[in-house]
This record gives structure tokens, C-alpha cells and sequence, in this order.
């Protein structure tokens, strides 16, 4: 039963979300910069996978995610060796991470209004998890692992946060009822 409530209170949070009028200050200010990534034509069709099919901002994820991701796992070890690879790899999710928001700044262009207030949340979510890693990098960086870790953690959690929110982003369908204007 509790299970089945669930989803629709996910539902209701990405409705609520996507109706915000709060955020169209926030995406106001944005636009003209996502704009201007999507203007040049070549630029337009890698970003929106035309090549592969796949847009690019969903295959570079992987890359933040993964690094943050493994180094959370080495952190369950306390040699030096796994020390060490987890501070590199978090160094290497925090470069990782450049790219990936400059391509879904350029495809959050393309959506409509209710999907850019989501869009909004998401990026928030993902610039929180950056700044949070860079923490978790400067910790281990300074030799205190134990604080890295516990960053590295937190970061964790507004990963999950900024991936709901962002599958939600790829799908296109709204939750609130509104129809997408386009993309």
C-alpha cells in the first residue's frame, strides 16, 4: 500500500516543481546564456545527439556520476591506495562535471517553461553536489580523509536528488497535466 502512494507523490513534487512561478526569475536569467550554447548549428546538433541519437548531456553524466560514484565505494576501504584513487576520483567528477553542465544548460534551452523550473532544481541540485565534492577533494587534499568522505557522502545524496529530477527532464512528459510546447 505504502509503496503505491509512492509515485504519486513524486508526481504531485514534479507538478509542483514544474507550476513554480517562483523560479522564472531563475530562469529568466538563465536563458540568454543556454540560448546563445545552442546558436551555432554544429554546436545544436552534437548536443542534441542528432549523430547518435543520444543527446550528448545524458552520455557525459556518466562521467561525473561514475567517478563520485566509485569513489564513494572506495571509501568503504581504508588502505592508502583506495584513498588515494577515491581523491582522484573525485577531482576527476568535479572536471567531468564542466562539460556536463554546459550540455544541459544547452538542452534545458529547448524545453518549455514548466520543464525549465525543473531544470532550475536540477542544476541547483548538481551545482550543490559540485561545490560539495570540491569540499570532499580539498579535505583529502589536506590529509583529512574522514572529512572527504563524509562530503563525498553528501554529495551523494544530492546526486540522487538531481538524477530523479533529471530523468524526470529527459522523459519530456510533464506531471502537472501541462502539455510540452516543444522539445
Amino acid at each position: 500500500m505504502h509503496a503505491a502512494s509512492s509515485p504519486g507523490r513524486y508526481t504531485r513534487l514534479l507538478g509542483n516543481l514544474e507550476d513554480a512561478t517562483s523560479l522564472d526569475a531563475a530562469v529568466d536569467a538563465a536563458e540568454p546564456l543556454a540560448s546563445r550554447l545552442m546558436s551555432q548549428p554544429r554546436i545544436r546538433s552534437l548536443i542534441r545527439g542528432d549523430t547518435t541519437g543520444i543527446p550528448l548531456h545524458t552520455i557525459l553524466t556518466d562521467g561525473p556520476f561514475g567517478a563520485w560514484w566509485s569513489a564513494v565505494f572506495l571509501d568503504l576501504f581504508d588502505d592508502d591506495a583506495s584513498r588515494r584513487s577515491s581523491q582522484r576520483l573525485v577531482a576527476l567528477g568535479v572536471v567531468a562535471a564542466v562539460p556536463t553542465a554546459l550540455s544541459g544548460w544547452a538542452t534545458w534551452s529547448g524545453k518549455d517553461r514548466p520543464l525549465k523550473r525543473v531544470g532550475i532544481v536540477h542544476a541547483g541540485a548538481n551545482a550543490a553536489a559540485t561545490a560539495v565534492y570540491i569540499a570532499s577533494w580539498r579535505a583529502r587534499s589536506r590529509g583529512n580523509h574522514r572529512l572527504g568522505v563524509r562530503l563525498a557522502r553528501a554529495g551523494a545524496v544530492l546526486l540522487l536528488v538531481s538524477g530523479f529530477l533529471g530523468g524526470h527532464l529527459s522523459s519530456g512528459r510533464h506531471a502537472s497535466g501541462q502539455r510540452a510546447l516543444h522539445g
